[in-house]
């Protein structure tokens, strides 16, 4: 197999001159859809089992709140510095190792007997979850580009088909499989799948564009880094995937509770909320190619949060649970592909600190979010909260749109 430093950049469309090429290329991206996969499911797998570790530590509600900042703390930190380490040693080495971290992290929560001891070990979590998300959304940046083609929205599919699934498996064996059993057989999981996969990604270093490789060659400097010319367009891409992971994070947290509370829905209406929307986006994600090949990036982007303000207005406002579940799908699908775009035009542009920087932006969203509804639902009405969703997915059209003279490549000095 020839070293992918070496491969041409496949031509527009995914086709090359070279089959060794695209048969590498292809590789790869099997690899890294492996991975976003695993992290879905890891991280599915450990949610599922919060209720049971808070009663097992003894949490109060704002204990446990406190304890969970944890994993957040642990991943923005974390993010700010994956950029600079796959920078110097490449995303692939640091995709591996930070999937044997998560994998191996992930058992410690419930050795944990107290919220402050919780906190800590969810500290360890969220750093090995936020880099691991910075490292593989680094090396898709870089596979994308030499496959010229926008496959960035297939591996967050992969992510959301792998939260769905480790959410329901979690959900069948938490009657029967202590948290301690459950998140040590995710372990082996997570270990047996790096294992298997880990070697495509070690065996060869990201793959090369010709643009990068043309500079190397004539000593110039590296063209993709976040400096002062692409510092302030990766914030906007960095700005955009906040306002759609702010609305990802509500909807975890507050579309049951609406349904329940507002509109009277009964429990398993209300836990089809966010099923459907989690669906939905993953539906929409799965054909993101096919749409950005189809409109371009910045029409799906616009397009995307126009959808998805309109979805969650119904969503927030309507008289009956059926007409919400309706809104929250198409709110689902409206989001779908603006944040993988975001973080794909940021890397393109910056590289892994393009990456990292938009990453950490996109997850102070889904951070936000959540809090924030709470704050607006106890001062006005959860239905108004859940309206500011509609609001920023609609921000994000805009700027998406103000944005869309941005080159896909930093000018030349």
């Amino acid at each position: 197999m020839p070293h992918l430093n070496k491969i041409r950049t496949a031509a527009p469309g995914g086709r090359d001159g070279d089959p060794g090429a695209r048969s590498s290329l292809s590789r790869l991206r099997i690899a890294l859809t492996v991975f976003f996969a695993l992290d879905g499911f890891m991280f599915a797998g450990w949610v599922v089992r919060i209720p049971a570790i808070k009663q097992q530590t003894g949490s109060s509600a704002s204990d446990l709140g406190l304890a969970l900042l944890g994993v957040s703390a642990g991943a923005v930190v974390t993010m700010v510095f994956t950029g600079r380490l796959c920078r110097r040693f490449g995303s692939h080495p640091v995709t591996v190792a930070s999937a044997v971290l998560l994998s191996l992290s992930i058992v410690l929560p419930p050795q944990a007997h107290s919220a402050l001891t919780l906190g800590l070990v969810l500290l360890v979590f969220g750093a090995a979850y936020g880099s691991l998300n910075v490292a593989m959304n680094s090396a898709a940046v870089d596979l994308v580009a030499a496959l010229r083609r926008p496959v960035i929205s297939s591996f967050h599919a992969a992510f959301s088909l792998g939260g769905m699934v480790g959410a329901g498996l979690g959900g069948l064996v938490a009657g029967g499989l202590s948290p301690t059993v459950h998140l040590s057989l995710l372990t082996g999981v997570g270990l047996l799948v790096t294992a298997v996969t880990g070697p495509a990604l070690l065996r060869h270093p990201a793959p090369v564009p010709e643009r990068a490789r043309d500079a190397e060659a004539e000593k110039a400097p590296e063209p993709r880094q976040l400096d002062g010319r692409t510092r302030r367009p990766v914030i906007l891409f960095g700005v955009i995937a906040l306002c759609t992971a702010y609305g990802e994070g509500a909807m975890a947290d507050w579309s049951a509770l609406h349904l329940t509370q507002d509109l009277d829905a009964s429990p398993g209406v209300a836990a089809a909320g966010y099923s459907l929307f989690a669906l939905a986006m993953t539906a929409g994600r799965l054909s993101g190619t096919a749409l950005m090949e189809r409109v371009g990036q910045t029409r799906a982007l616009v397009a995307g949060g126009a959808t998805a303000a309109l979805g969650m207005l119904v969503g927030a406002l309507a008289p009956t649970a059926w007409l919400a579940l309706l809104g929250f799908a198409v709110a689902g699908v409206g989001l779908a592909n603006i944040f993988p775009v975001a973080v794909g035009r940021a890397g393109a542009l910056a590289g892994s600190g393009g990456v990292a920087a938009a990453s950490t932006l996109g997850y102070g969203g889904m951070l936000l979010g959540p809090p924030a509804i709470g704050f607006l639902a106890d001062w006005f009405s959860l239905p108004l909260a859940l309206t500011t969703v509609a609001l920023l997915a609609a921000a994000a059209a805009l700027i998406g749109y103000s944005a869309r003279n941005v080159p896909a490549q930093p000018a030349d000095e």
